[in-house]
């Protein structure tokens, strides 16, 4: 799980909530990331998508949900992070190691859960640049990512931060997960168009 949001962290951020009016907010982001897709296709880089978190707890299953929905719908990107086969803290290194020795120039776009101010929780936010996984649980883990997503599955309160991963409702997390699948499915949508 991603640290908590902070909104000093709005430069060059896009944003989904996900109960509203989102679909204007799904194709900006898609358009988005279809051209950061094109560019590094150019610069012959492979597109991987690093799907964080695990099934062991709701709040922390977002990257596993979405790395499932992604594969099984068969997209053209190297996907890892399943339900089936998570990538999580202790495996975490060395899914690292083998993405770096696969692919001699990767762009990775790393997904992760984190927390929030309570009127967040229920955001996907897009941006460029590293996200730190297991922060908000204060573990040290690399951070990891050209470009990343985070979906605000909770917010703070007094409770340890491990209880949030067991408060947080599935709901929210599978509400997330959908936003996040259907801005990266689009992509492709686009790509058939052209």
């Amino acid at each position: 799980m991603s640290p908590f949001y902070n909104d000093k962290e709005k430069k060059d951020l896009f944003y989904v909530k996900t109960n509203g009016r989102k679909e204007r907010e799904i194709e900006i982001i898609a358009i988005k990331i279809k051209e950061i897709i094109q560019q590094s296709l150019l610069e012959n880089k492979d597109i991987v998508f690093l799907c964080i978190g695990s099934d062991r707890y709701v709040g922390d299953s977002l990257g596993p949900l979405v790395g499932t929905m992604l594969k099984e719908s068969q997209l053209p990107y190297r996907v890892y992070g399943t339900l089936e086969e998570p990538v999580h803290a202790f495996n975490l290194k060395g899914i690292l190691k083998e993405i770096n020795k696969q692919f001699k120039k990767p762009l990775i776009f790393s997904i992760d859960a984190c927390l929030g101010d309570k009127n967040q929780v229920g955001y996907v936010i897009f941006k460029e640049g590293p996200l730190a996984p297991g922060k908000a649980l204060q573990k040290i883990l690399p951070e990891v990512g050209d470009y990343h997503f985070k979906g605000i599955v909770n917010y703070i309160d007094p409770l340890p931060s491990s209880q949030f991963l067991n408060d947080t409702r599935l709901y929210t997390v599978m509400n997330l997960a959908k936003v996040i699948f259907k801005v990266i499915s689009k992509i492709e949508e686009n790509n058939e168009t052209i």
